[in-house]
């Protein structure tokens, strides 16, 4: 049962640089996110207005969605343009390393969201081998079911594919013993569960289904806090019958709705989960001022929202604790 529903902003911060689509807060309550431009900004400070900077740590020169902290205060960034990066916020200005730019020996393309194991081994998406990140209404509406989970060994530079066939492959969070992971089909509306280890290692199944929207970006702070899930909108009731239809319907249709500029709905929205899939909390506001909300993460007390649309992030507050 939701135990909130009202989603309640505090206060907006207008960013230098326009759509940050992931958000991550580290040990010290400071939030980080890639922006249109390529750039990697860290946000100090957030509790006070008057004290609140922000500073450009990295410049990728590609398009960052997923981010991923590491322990030693190393960031992992998707490149929507086709690589997985390492980042070292506070290594000057050769700090961005590639890690892998192909799968198999396929180039990637669409990286979308990153986790680290804490034995070095990384597992990303790939949101879809159709459409790039400027079309990707168009995977939506066509449903190509071409996403992938991804995972690249210590010391390796070319990805092993682990689970194909996804839905919109997006947000990924661990589980808090490490045994299996959340893997995000934005076009399903759901969440899979893939397994690490035991009897079912390498396969997956449903972990939460029939999602009130579609599910984004995906993060988990500490191992016994619950994994956070961005609703970057309301279902879509036509949306459900037309991925029913013939592939060449949809192949028509995604040509149609790429053509329209998309508007997107003033419904926003964020859930909290337990590692059984159970909803803890579901916040949602109608007719929202921010739009599209990709990410979201807790600190401090507080959940910051960040979104592919707008310029800049949001801060809310969070459900209480219990």
């Amino acid at each position: 049962m939701d135990r909130r529903t009202a989603l309640v902003p505090i206060r907006y911060l207008t960013l230098p640089g326009h759509g940050p689509e992931d958000v991550v807060a580290d040990s010290g309550g400071r939030v980080l996110t890639g922006v249109a431009d390529g750039r990697i900004l860290r946000i100090d400070g957030l509790d006070d207005p008057s004290a609140t900077r922000v500073t450009c740590v990295a410049e990728t020169g590609g398009r960052p969605l997923g981010l991923e902290l590491l322990p030693d205060g190393d960031l992992l960034v998707c490149d929507a343009e086709g690589a997985l990066l390492r980042v070292d916020p506070e290594g000057g200005s050769d700090n961005v390393r590639v890690l892998t730019e192909t799968a198999e020996g396929e180039r990637l393309r669409f990286c979308s969201n990153v986790v680290a194991l804490p034995d070095g081994t990384v597992y990303f998406t790939v949101s879809n081998r159709v459409h790039p990140l400027r079309d990707w209404m168009g995977d939506l509406v066509e449903h190509t079911g071409t996403g992938r989970l991804l995972r690249l060994a210590p010391g390796a530079d070319d990805a092993e594919v682990v689970l194909d066939g996804l839905q919109f492959a997006n947000g990924i969070a661990r589980s808090g013993d490490d045994t299996f992971l959340v893997v995000a089909e934005t076009g399903a509306r759901r969440l899979t569960r893939f397994h690490l280890t035991g009897p079912r290692a390498g396969q997956a199944e449903p972990f939460a289904e029939n999602l009130p929207g579609f599910p984004d970006n995906l993060w988990r702070g500490a191992p016994g806090g619950p994994i956070w899930v961005a609703l970057a909108g309301p279902r879509v009731p036509p949306l459900d019958l037309l991925h029913r239809a013939r592939p060449a319907v949809r192949r028509r249709a995604a040509r149609a709705a790429l053509r329209v500029p998309y508007r997107p709905s003033g419904t926003v929205g964020v859930l909290a989960l337990d590692d059984d899939g159970r909803t803890l909390a579901h916040l949602t506001r109608r007719h929202s001022g921010y739009r599209m909300v990709t990410s979201v993460c807790e600190t401090g007390g507080r959940l910051i929202l960040g979104s592919l649309r707008e310029p800049g992030i949001a801060v809310c507050e969070a459900p209480p604790a219990g």
